[in-house]
């Protein structure tokens, strides 16, 4: 196995943690104490083989393997190994040039490694772990428990490449799936939040595996509002021009979840979801450094934004959506969501300098923190519902449960519910439906 591995060009500089590294090593290791005759230490061999193997299984839960788990692990290895031919891959597809050689070298490689033979060592070291792994049945978890979404994909390339001929398909199926759904994190998963880097100034990605399903169609009502932000969204990922958006008004009225649903529904065109919190807007510009370049249309989404009269923040914040000296990518957009039209808290101090000069006032500090909305270029106002409009999302979340209350019983008890939970609102008529929904199962 290590001879094979040592043979990677496009994709040999992995970390020396990596699985596959270790496996080779002790594959390598193996080799020379079988041919030195050393059978004391089989134990310790065995002993790492078992670590690297959990490792794999905890890797294969995580994104919900099965069937051939060394399949699936090589399968993930190769879509999530950023290079320069991967990459270059993800934005116009396989072309012509002197780099399919060397990617066609790693592909013959990695179609040794999908055949390798783990027999002999298996029967010399009386083990039989990896003919395990071959055929392999997951436990059934929730949904939440791994991205549904990643291991289908992984599942679905893996069977495809296990029965390629050589590697001219090998290279067909993976660089086909680079195409379709791009290369490493950004081309798995939806959406991320950051994290300082261990490794220096630069930030990290982690995946939000468990993102919430929802799609516009759950959300009852606000159709002008959905139809503002499908319309800027269609948009900017077809690459036309589109603006920031901030989502303002009362809570539990359904700004995050317009969001969220937003990303869903135009995952598939390229569209990717970045998490960032108030704390972390010092890390903005280095995020923007590292997605400007790829082939992905990214929405930094801001949740809850809004800033107290001491903080400062968003100073910086109104430099990086626009006027710093740094040109905002075209693909990147922020959308925020806030209780507060404004987004920063107004005092009456605020007014101590306004002056006057032919009839008008003018106000310093109020422009300047009047300026940061204006940075937006869509607001969209989502304010709380009418009771009639309420009664409506009731009873339209109520039927899509199955509850069978009549509309006026459903009327009366929602009534009664949003006196005693927090007044009118979507999520108080979604709380009320999961509490009937929860309810109902009970009896019967």
């Amino acid at each position: 196995m290590y001879r094979e591995i040592s043979k990677l060009i496009m994709y040999g500089d992995m970390d020396e943690d990596c699985i596959l590294y270790q496996l080779g090593e002790i594959f390598r290791r193996y080799e020379a104490e079988k041919s030195a005759e050393n059978t004391s230490s089989k134990p310790v061999l065995i002993k790492d083989i078992y670590t690297q193997l959990k490792r794999l299984l905890i890797v294969a839960t995580d994104y919900g393997f099965n069937y051939n788990l060394w399949h699936n692990y090589l399968t993930f290895y190769l879509v999530t190994n950023e290079n320069p031919f991967s990459i270059t891959c993800e934005k116009v597809g396989a072309n012509e040039g002197s780099v399919n050689h060397f990617a066609k070298n790693d592909f013959r490689v990695f179609r040794n490694l999908f055949h390798f033979d783990f027999s002999a060592i298996e029967k010399d070291l009386e083990i039989d772990c990896f003919s395990q792994l071959s055929n392999y049945k997951a436990i059934g978890k929730k949904e939440l428990m791994y991205n549904k979404n990643v291991s289908e994909k992984i599942i679905a390339l893996s069977a495809e490449l296990e029965t390629a001929a050589d590697e001219n398909a090998f290279f067909d199926s993976v660089t086909a799936f680079y195409k379709a759904y791009g290369v490493g994190m950004f081309g798995l998963n939806k959406a991320f939040r950051i994290r300082e880097s261990s490794h220096g100034a630069d930030v990290e990605f982690v995946a939000i595996n468990n993102m919430d399903k929802v799609m516009l169609y759950d959300l009852i009502g606000y159709e002008i509002q959905k139809k503002k932000l499908v319309d800027n969204t269609k948009a900017f990922v077809e690459g036309k021009k589109a603006n920031n958006v901030l989502l303002f008004g009362d809570s539990g009225t359904g700004k995050s979840t317009s969001i969220k649903a937003i990303v869903n529904a135009f995952y598939p065109q390229g569209l990717r979801m970045i998490e960032i919190y108030k704390h972390q807007f010092k890390d903005l510009s280095n995020v923007i450094a590292q997605i400007k370049n790829r082939n992905y249309r990214f929405i930094i989404y801001m949740d809850d934004l809004s800033f107290e009269e001491f903080e400062t923040e968003y100073k910086f914040l109104k430099a990086v959506i626009e006027g710093g000296v740094e040109t905002r990518p075209d693909n990147i957009l922020i959308y925020a969501t806030s209780n507060r039209r404004h987004l920063i808290k107004e005092t009456w101090n605020d007014r101590s300098d306004v002056k006057v000069e032919n009839g008008m006032h003018q106000s310093d500090t109020m422009e300047e923190k009047l300026s940061l909305v204006n940075r937006f270029g869509v607001t969209i106002n989502y304010s709380k519902p009418s009771q009639k409009e309420y009664f409506h999302i009731v009873i339209a979340l109520a039927r899509r449960q199955g509850i069978t209350m009549s509309d006026d019983e459903l009327r009366a008890e929602a009534n009664k519910w949003e006196l005693s939970h927090g007044g009118i609102s979507g999520r108080t008529a979604q709380q009320f439906v999961n509490y009937l929904a929860g309810f109902e199962e009970h009896l019967t």
